[in-house]
């Protein structure tokens, strides 16, 4: 099952790049399903979760017997704070080149946290990194998970140079499905001036995200702090 979502990932992905930069490029409508599947050499029930994956990010709109239609505006905005993109992905997709640095790892006991997870007196993975946008501070994050849920633990904090969520998939055997997030403007305190080199009390972008997995379990805590001049955040709102 898991081998089938990540072969409609890997197709959703080509057929969005062709979309953006690829064959469609032109395209104001999408061929027929039969001539897409034929294309990429895919069954048609494959397309169709690929098609209604684009659908859901609101790529595409399908109308019954009218086609299906591209929404280009959608395909021009970079960042898009309705989807979860990784944050060097997020850096590369505003034009600079992206870097992570000072990234450390700690067990700890919060209270604050076993309680944002619905745990009781558990230890605490905390996870800390700055992403960098041309060598500048640009995010600053802190992801924390149950401890126990690691299941190897003799991994190399190199590995933590990537991102949490590769972590949690090699290590702990867990995904995150959906995140709630709630969005904030706030004033960078001394800490996070600091780890931005922003001004002390400047106003920035906070995210206090919590990672579910498929049955609905909290599996990750994150607290991210946003530096203004690297990203313009976009929200797609669809009426249904």
């Amino acid at each position: 099952m898991y081998q089938k979502e990540q072969l409609s990932d890997k197709y959703t992905s080509i057929i969005l790049e062709d979309i953006k930069n690829g064959i469609y490029t032109n395209a104001d409508i999408l061929p027929a399903e039969s001539t897409i599947a034929e294309h990429y050499g895919i069954s048609r029930t494959m397309l169709r979760d690929c098609l209604a994956t684009l659908e859901r990010e609101g790529f595409i709109t399908r109308k019954h017997g009218l086609g299906t239609f591209i929404n280009k505006p959608v395909m021009d905005v970079k960042v898009r704070m309705d989807i979860e993109t990784e944050f060097l992905d997020m850096v590369k997709k505003s034009g600079y080149e992206p870097g992570a640095k000072d990234i450390f790892s700690e067990i700890i006991h919060s209270e604050e946290i076993n309680e944002k997870l619905k745990l009781h007196d558990r230890q605490i993975l905390k996870v800390v990194r700055t992403i960098t946008a041309d060598g500048h501070p640009a995010i600053y994050c802190e992801d924390y998970m149950p401890e126990d849920m690691i299941e190897d633990s003799d991994y190399n904090p190199k590995t933590l140079e990537k991102t949490i969520f590769y972590f949690m998939e090699k290590y702990c055997n867990t995904r995150v499905n959906l995140d709630l997030t709630e969005v904030s403007a706030i004033k960078a305190d001394k800490f996070i001036s600091g780890k931005l080199e922003i001004p002390s009390g400047e106003a920035i972008l906070y995210l206090d995200e919590i990672g579910y997995n498929l049955v609905g379990q909290p599996v990750l805590y994150s607290k991210e702090y946003y530096a203004n001049e690297y990203f313009h955040h976009m929200i797609l709102r669809k009426k249904l």
